[in-house]
């Protein structure tokens, strides 16, 4: 049980700039700026192995209650040019008929996860992601989604969204969204200085994105949101602030903005980027308050760990009224606990675990050519009591940057002192500025906001010093 009182002297500025440039010293730093989950699940998917495959996803897929709603995620792997950043599973593919080959794949897993699940599901979610999902031709993603609709009750109201890069969108797709029902589109923009561009191969203007926006806003898509990273190489903090203020001018609805995550050991291309280049770590935190200050005066609100959104967008909403979530595309307002991904390298979220498709177009491919027309599950995790119980407490600190954990213990029926391990270390985040504590409600203030995820990680039992090399920088 957490006793302390112990509340953060460190102000709960509005800019987000003052505590967070408090934060940086080197001894924090190199307390709290070691290599960590995204915690977009929990259990992670660094403890995704291969004793979980088809079988299980068959038998969760058939288990999933009658009448509960499903969100749907549809990744398409391939862009029409690589960014040596990008940590994503996804390749070029320049042949039309791969393109739409890769669609009717789609077209097929989506046939067999209705044939487990039964006819009429509803669906309260429907994203897209990759890769770039424009990069299907326009017929075969029209395809797609009329299978969608006819597999599935899509709900009114429901969130449509797609990713799409403003380099490479087709003409014909606004007009094709817009008829299609999305009501979302989500654009990468990462930084618009050009030494940054060059370095990370993703040449993109202001003027591509502002009329990528206005398309956008032309073809009836209500929601637009850009995505930004620092912590690439060459930015600078005047520079992040000048792209997020240049961005901002264009009022999107929602940003996202990431800390560039430089894995490697996992994403060959990266080696690519000129190392020497990369900011370090009290660079980068630097870097985050200044966008952080720049988009707060512009009067978005923070959501989270690195969302921002208009005060009337539904995020904000949802964060308002304590039912924001969290899963692998990030934040959202999705209600649905049932997530499932189709596609090469989708994830999808049950109860009774977590599965992974084959992660490579190629692999997928021939899991879906396999006998059976089992599922093209590769590997995956099941979740035990304790696990959902964790990933309770995770999520609350993720999405309200609150957890009581006394009521969660309850509500999972576990002991009401389950996490006195977790003691010593919240009172150390308190004794430097970064939660409050009171009985057992953790709170992360402004200045803990930066490190929300070493919070959550107080609370994941699978961690262990390899962890060092599966996952990047928190900061």
């Amino acid at each position: 049980m957490i006793r302390s009182t112990r509340r953060s002297s460190a102000p709960a500025s509005n800019t987000g700039s003052d505590p967070v440039t408090a934060a940086a010293s080197p001894d924090l730093l190199s307390r709290y700026g070691g290599n960590l989950p995204r915690y977009t699940s929990y259990p992670t998917a660094a403890q995704f192995t291969g004793h979980v495959g088809p079988v299980d996803a068959d038998a969760w897929l058939r288990a999933v209650p009658s009448g509960a709603a499903l969100s749907l995620y549809l990744h398409v792997p391939f862009c029409d040019a690589l960014c040596l950043f990008c940590g994503c599973n996804t390749a070029v593919m320049r042949d039309p008929d791969g393109r739409a080959a890769y669609g009717a794949l789609l077209i097929d897993e989506l046939t067999r996860v209705a044939d487990r699940l039964g006819p009429g599901r509803p669906v309260s979610h429907v994203q897209w992601g990759g890769g770039t999902p424009t990069t299907l031709p326009a017929d075969t993603l029209r395809q797609v989604m009329q299978t969608v609709r006819r597999l599935f009750r899509v709900e009114d109201g429901a969130e449509i969204a797609i990713e799409l890069d403003p380099r490479y969108l087709p003409d014909d797709y606004p007009a094709l969204l817009g008829a299609l029902g999305f009501n979302r589109a989500s654009l990468g923009v990462q930084d618009l200085d050009p030494m940054v561009q060059r370095a990370c191969g993703r040449s993109q203007s202001h003027a591509q994105t502002a009329d990528c926006i206005r398309r956008m806003r032309d073809a009836g898509i209500g929601s637009v949101n850009v995505d930004l990273i620092y912590g690439l190489p060459y930015q600078t903090v005047d520079g992040v602030g000048a792209t997020a203020a240049s961005v901002a001018a264009l009022n999107p609805d929602r940003l996202a903005v990431f800390g560039y995550a430089h894995v490697p050991w996992k994403q060959r291309r990266q080696v690519l980027l000129p190392a020497d280049a990369l900011p370090g770590p009290a660079d980068r935190l630097a870097q985050r308050a200044r966008i952080d200050a720049v988009l707060r005066v512009a009067g978005y609100r923070a959501i989270g760990l690195d969302h921002y959104a208009r005060p009337a967008d539904g995020l904000a909403r949802a964060a308002d009224a304590g039912t924001l979530r969290r899963n692998f595309q990030g934040y959202t307002v999705d209600p649905a606990t049932v997530l499932v991904g189709v596609g090469a390298s989708a994830i999808s979220a049950f109860a009774q675990g977590l599965t992974q498709n084959a992660t490579t177009a190629v692999a997928y491919a021939q899991m879906m050519a396999g006998p059976g027309r089992t599922l093209p599950v590769a590997r995956g995790v099941r979740r035990t009591a304790g696990d959902r119980l964790r990933a309770d407490v995770i999520e609350a600190l993720m999405c309200n940057l609150r957890a009581d954990l006394g009521e969660i213990a309850r509500r999972h029926a576990a002991r009401d002192d389950c996490f006195a391990d977790a003691a010593p270390a919240l009172e150390r985040l308190a004794a430097d500025g970064f939660v409050t504590l009171d009985g057992q409600t953790i709170r992360v203030t402004e200045a803990g906001r930066p490190f929300l995820r070493s919070v959550a990680a107080l609370f994941d039992a699978y961690r262990t010093p390899a962890d060092t090399t599966r996952h990047a920088a928190a900061i």
